[in-house]
């Protein structure tokens, strides 16, 4: 049984064309892989490699050398708290603990009881100017303080409640299902 779907391969596997080196697919390809399955298997590396016709050795090498690649389950919205000078003076350190009461772990890494949630201390996100800075769900969010780390959890719980519930919230980018239009009858003239 595979890993990794069946549509996700195909598209693993047209990635190389996109690049002037096939090597070059390879970290596309485990991001696709890490966005379908929470994180890197061993078998979704080894997936990744057939598809992109790399020796297994090399894909794994790439996916334990790069920190946004995650070989263990992390929360659906990871936090990467930068916590490098210029965010420390601005408050990087107030923002970690208010993250860590506020998801419930104790820990980076650690994942929330309700799997939503981990977060990692970063190096730099390079947006010094914004400082504090974490990047969470592919956005960089800035001028962090308490109050917005608690409405960024707080917002991300909404969705999934609402999610239960078939109320749909601002933050829920899941598409509609297409509406069906009125077939509108005319009268023939005649």
């Amino acid at each position: 049984m595979s890993a990794l779907s069946s549509h996700l391969l195909e598209e693993i596997k047209a990635l190389p064309a996109k690049y002037p080196q096939p090597r070059s697919a390879v970290m596309p390809a485990l991001d696709l892989a890490q966005e379908e399955l929470g994180h890197l298997t061993p078998e979704a590396m080894s997936e990744v490699a057939v598809a992109l016709q790399l020796d297994p050795g090399y894909v794994e090498g790439v996916a334990t050398f790069y920190t946004l690649f995650h070989l263990e389950p992390v929360g659906k919205h990871r936090f990467y708290v930068c916590t490098n000078l210029s965010c420390m003076l601005r408050g990087a350190e107030d923002v970690v603990d208010r993250l860590k009461a506020a998801i419930g772990v104790r820990e980076p890494g650690e994942v929330s009881k309700d799997g939503l949630f981990s977060y990692e201390e970063v190096e730099c996100l390079g947006a010094c100017e914004y400082a504090p800075v974490v990047r969470l769900d592919h956005r960089y969010e800035v001028d962090l303080t308490r109050g917005k780390i608690d409405s960024l959890v707080n917002d991300r719980r909404l969705v999934r409640s609402h999610v239960k519930t078939g109320v749909r919230s601002s933050l829920d980018t899941t598409p509609e299902p297409p509406r069906k239009k009125p077939v509108r009858r005319t009268k023939k003239s005649g």
